[in-house]
């Protein structure tokens, strides 16, 4: 993927600039945190799960017309 500009980075995820005008691409992260950031770690597959639930969600919202 080329470098894309970084809109936002927070604790699960990032988004950068889609290819089209108004597009974004997000980037879902494995990191976990608890404890107010007290204990931190890595979850394998977090980030490929949570995309999947995202593109979910956002399917079923267009489904319904939203």
């Amino acid at each position: 993927m080329a470098r894309r500009k970084k809109i936002y980075e927070g604790k699960a995820k990032i988004l950068y600039e889609g290819p089209e005008p108004g597009t974004f691409i997000q980037y879902f992260k494995d990191d976990a945190t608890a404890f107010n950031a007290q204990k931190k770690a890595t979850i394998e597959g977090k980030g490929v799960l949570n995309n999947r639930l995202s593109e979910f969600f956002m399917q079923g919202l267009t489904n319904i017309g939203i």
